[in-house]
């Protein structure tokens, strides 16, 4: 501003009277903040304010654990000083407010920092014994323990930190195990070959909380599928039934096509292809595709038709029972089995060509369809490996990758939609082909996008709505407690009424193991109290390396014969550790109480540690592990 315009006008400095004084810009604080911490820890502050609550009511908020890894930022800053606030209040209304802070140690992040570790000292993880590797993910946990409790402390958090729970203290882990075990007593956990949400990236399964979303760009194609000679529908027995896929590398899966029995179908014929191009369309004049008439157009388009001739109506009824060609039949010796045309309420006209290509290997509908027809779940092709590459059972791809999995272009798209696309070209299969850019489901770890893959992995049944399963109590509990805002309430509602079963198994070393021996002949869980309890015991001693170095011998007894039996050497889901925290922190202190009053984390944890709490409890005690839930916002 120029001189001359900043002198006009009052100067209103010399209109005001302020008191002078020699109080230092924001009071200090940098300098003072620390001095008043050291002073708290000095008078023992903690210890007099449980003195001064020694008789009152209780009132427990309990912390849900962080996890142990980096350093804090603006979010957990946020919800450690909101608990603070709330407890420190509950403590001058006259209540018993003790504050036990806890961290979350086991998981994949952890895992991934010490394989780093080693492979920066030259050794991969598989060369690295495992109890030298759960080691390392122990020392690793510790130092940034220290770290974030210092940090913690900084901000002025009053608790016990002298003594907060850690789940991988061995008092700790045993409870979980036996938590665990409990829903295995009471016959809710079981093995299932399945799709699972699973990372190539991580090699492992994932449950829903473990999955965020995010734009992803998929390879599209359509696809022919011949009826096979004697088994088509009469009349249409030369038409080819036509299928739309965002997922080319699942083609060497197929073992089906479904039909919506409510949709209408047609007949096209092509009477004439573009010619306005470069290149020459895959389509060819004279052939007949069986479609969705909603979806006709949009085939028409991606086809680069340029006339075709609607011939007849397709009714449903003729596509019973019949079967197809699979597409890359005659291929690599493989794919010259019966490909089946199966009814699917699942099938709609919204996409696609009305026709859903059935790969029960990858996809949970695809799944469901499969078994529902009654087809054997053993006919079902484990076509991808864990490292996302194609087995011997994808004939004549084995090998080949969907995705990339090490490298700078680590989450990538593999070389397997590539060569399944090369080869349907290869068999005159492939119709057209596109890009979509969709919504996809990704690693909230390792941000790579996930496959459904079909493989043996441990779940706990939550029941069908009506059935007075574990869903059942779980949707009562939640009808039961308290949300601020009530709107939470519906959000977690929504979501157990819609989950799947709870996928509790990870293929991973750092966590707590899930005890089980099977049944090699019957391939059913041992449930026996006795084992259970000497499992436990081992792992209260030892940690839970005592599962894995063990002789079976010993867990076992007299009652039963190692050589019967198989040892279960996953992990469990780090949601179910944080899940159980209520069974060692609230019930294993004298200075907490069980129910908590309160859970305070953030939004997220819908889906999260409100959520595993709420069914663990619901599983093992009959009720939800707290009594209201306030979720907080994000910075």
């Amino acid at each position: 501003m120029p001189d001359d315009q900043a002198q006009q006008g009052p100067d209103y400095r010399d209109t005001l009277f302020l008191p002078q004084t020699d109080f230092p810009m924001r009071a200090g604080l940098p300098k003072k903040e620390p001095g008043l911490i050291e002073h708290w820890a000095s008078i023992g502050l903690y210890d007099k304010l449980r003195a001064a609550g020694k008789g009152r009511p209780p009132y427990t908020l309990h912390d849900g654990p962080p996890y142990a890894n980096g350093h804090l930022h603006m979010g957990t800053a946020l919800n450690k000083v909101l608990k603070d606030i709330i407890v420190r209040s509950r403590q001058m209304m006259g209540h018993d407010a003790n504050y036990v802070p806890g961290w979350d140690c086991h998981g994949l992040p952890i895992e991934w920092k010490v394989e780093a570790n080693f492979a920066g000292k030259g050794r991969k993880k598989r060369d690295v014994p495992a109890a030298e590797f759960r080691a390392a993910c122990r020392e690793y946990a510790s130092e940034w323990i220290d770290i974030q409790r210092s940090e913690f402390k900084r901000l002025g958090i009053e608790g016990d930190w002298d003594n907060p729970y850690l789940t991988m203290n061995f008092a700790s882990q045993a409870t979980v195990v036996g938590e665990f075990l409990k829903f295995v007593e009471k016959g809710l956990v079981y093995c299932g070959s399945k799709p699972v949400m699973w990372s190539p990236v991580e090699q492992t399964a994932l449950a829903e909380a473990e999955i965020e979303y995010h734009d992803h760009t998929s390879t599209t194609i359509w696809v022919r599928f011949p009826f096979q000679e004697g088994h088509g529908p009469k009349g249409f027995e030369d038409a080819q039934v036509v299928i739309w896929t965002t997922t080319p590398w699942t083609i060497p899966g197929n073992r089906a096509v479904c039909y919506g029995p409510g949709l209408s179908y047609g007949a096209y014929r092509v009477d004439t292809v573009r010619t306005d191009m470069d290149f020459a369309p895959w389509t060819k004049p004279g052939e007949v595709l069986i479609l969705a008439d909603a979806l006709a157009e949009q085939v028409k388009a991606a086809g680069f038709i340029a006339e075709w001739t609607r011939t007849a109506d397709v009714p449903t009824a003729l596509l019973k029972d019949t079967k197809l060609h699979h597409p890359l039949n005659g291929f690599a010796g493989g794919y010259d089995f019966d490909v089946p045309m199966l009814s699917g309420d699942h099938v709609t006209d919204e996409a696609g060509t009305g026709f859903v290509h059935t790969a029960p290997s990858h996809g949970q509908e695809d799944y469901f369809a499969w078994l529902d027809h009654g087809l054997a779940l053993d006919a079902i092709p484990h076509t991808v490996g864990p490292d996302g590459a194609y087995t011997d059972e994808a004939p004549g791809f084995t090998g080949e990758t969907v995705l990339v999995t090490e490298g700078k272009k680590k989450g990538k798209e593999g070389t397997a939609n590539k060569a399944v696309i090369a080869q349907l070209m290869e068999q005159g299969a492939l119709l057209a082909r596109g890009r979509l850019e969709h919504s996809y489901p990704h690693s909230w770890r390792s941000k790579a996008p996930v496959i459904f893959r079909n493989t043996p992995q441990w779940f706990i049944r939550l029941g069908a709505i009506g059935e007075g399963g574990l869903r059942d109590h779980a949707l009562k509990a939640i009808s039961e407690t308290a949300f601020y805002p009530e709107a939470g309430q519906n959000r977690i509602r929504s979501m157990v009424e819609g989950r799947p079963d709870w996928l509790v198994s990870r293929q991973r070393a750092w966590g707590n193991p899930i005890t089980l021996y099977v049944h090699k002949e019957t391939g059913e869980p041992l449930v026996d109290k006795a084992v259970n309890e000497r499992i436990v015991a081992a792992i209260r001693e030892r940690g839970v390396d005592a599962w894995f170095d063990t002789d079976d011998a010993i867990f076992l007894g007299d009652d039963h014969t190692p050589s019967d039996y198989d040892k279960v050497t996953d992990i469990l889901d780090v949601w179910f550790d944080s899940g159980s925290t209520h069974a060692f922190v609230l019930e294993g202190r004298d200075d907490l109480q069980w129910p908590a009053q309160l859970y305070l984390e953030g939004s997220d944890q819908h889906r999260g540690w409100f959520q595993s709490s709420l069914l663990e409890g619901c599983g093992t005690r009959g009720r939800e592990t707290y009594d209201a839930v306030l979720p907080q916002g994000f910075v």
